[in-house]
């Protein structure tokens, strides 16, 4: 097949479509307009113990020098709020419940896009022959929300995601990094967030801390999935039963009244992690943990972080025999790390 870049562009987008995902856009590779605003990010520390933010410096930034060669970027999005999202608000508001960030209740969105975009890649081929191309889906220091933008696919919104008016921003993102000379698409001239500071205003850390800037320090989901180490104790009240990541932000956003529900089966729920109890989930064992999230993102955290998060929870629950002889059973056996939050929810169940 012969195409000049416009024609293989919208064959691309075609492409795109039938392997399922909802918007493709061609980003080039200049995000000096991002650079300044990201080092300000590292220099205050916000990235926390995300380490590999600043081990990567200005490479997240500047995509040639990634994978040397790249001239365009694929740009994609699938869609992925679940049937399940109406229970949001009661789940939140049950303690006796446990709330896993949406995007997490289904299968790994890493290996779910990542097949999809190799496809992509093959069908490119197999149109115009061998080219230079790399596969990324939050997988490496790639600055995703500022390819999007560039790409068309929305804009960054207040809570730092990418904002789609027809889609909200319940989705994810991927990228083709590729040493084709594509036409770039436009970037939305400016945000559609206007005055709106409903994101800023719901989250229970205050962890956006300018419009765009989360401080990963106060981010439940950071605290939640990436650190580590003791959650700060003046935070963990604020977590409330969230035990992986938190959608506050996107729960309260006026566009995600556009989002529609995944078309993707592997995004559908699973063990019944949309509106979980919270005892059920700490009898767990570490093999059950393992079994139940295989294929899973939550699998990533650990059965030690998973453990710290539940303790976080429990203690955040209403006062009740059942949590506090559970959490008390579990002290003598659990690590370091563990046992000082069991401590603390415990201390916490008896004021209650």
């Amino acid at each position: 097949m012969s195409l000049d870049p416009g024609g293989l562009v919208a064959q691309i987008k075609a492409w795109g479509q039938e392997l399922g995902f909802q918007q493709v856009g061609i980003a080039s590779t200049d995000l000096s307009a991002h650079e300044a605003g990201f080092v300000r990010w590292l220099d205050a520390g916000m990235h926390g113990e995300m380490d590999y933010m600043a081990r990567h410096g200005l490479k997240r930034l500047r995509p040639a020098m990634l994978v040397p060669g790249t001239r365009s970027v694929i740009s994609v999005r699938m869609d992925y709020m679940p049937e399940a999202l109406a229970e949001a608000p009661h789940v939140l508001n049950d303690g006796r419940l446990g709330y896993v960030s949406r995007y997490a209740l289904g299968r790994d969105y890493h290996k779910v896009l990542r097949a999809r975009l190799q496809r992509l890649a093959e069908r490119i081929e197999a149109a115009i022959g061998p080219f230079g191309h790399r596969v990324f889906v939050d997988s490496a220091p790639v600055y995703e929300t500022g390819l999007a933008e560039q790409a068309g696919l929305g804009w960054k919104g207040k809570h730092s995601l990418v904002l789609s008016r027809g889609a909200g921003s319940w989705f994810f993102l991927g990228e083709l990094f590729t040493d084709l000379d594509l036409p770039p698409d436009s970037p939305p001239p400016q945000g559609h967030c206007g005055r709106c500071t409903a994101c800023i205003d719901v989250c229970p850390t205050r962890a956006i801390v300018a419009e765009g800037v989360v401080d990963a320090r106060l981010c439940i989901s950071y605290l939640t999935i990436e650190h580590p180490g003791a959650i700060p104790i003046e935070l963990r009240p604020k977590l409330g039963n969230r035990i992986y990541g938190c959608d506050d932000c996107q729960l309260t956003c006026p566009w995600n009244r556009f989002a529609q529900p995944t078309r993707e089966a592997d995004f559908a729920p699973r063990h019944g992690l949309e509106a979980p109890d919270l005892l059920a989930l700490w009898a767990w064992t570490e093999e059950a943990f393992l079994s139940r999230t295989e294929g899973s993102p939550i699998r990533r955290i650990g059965f030690e972080r998973w453990r710290r998060n539940l303790a976080v929870a429990l203690g955040n629950a209403p006062a009740d025999p059942a949590i506090l002889a559970a959490l008390k059973q579990a002290l003598p056996a659990a690590s370091a790390l563990v046992a000082e939050h069991i401590v603390w929810a415990i201390g916490r169940q008896k004021c209650g």
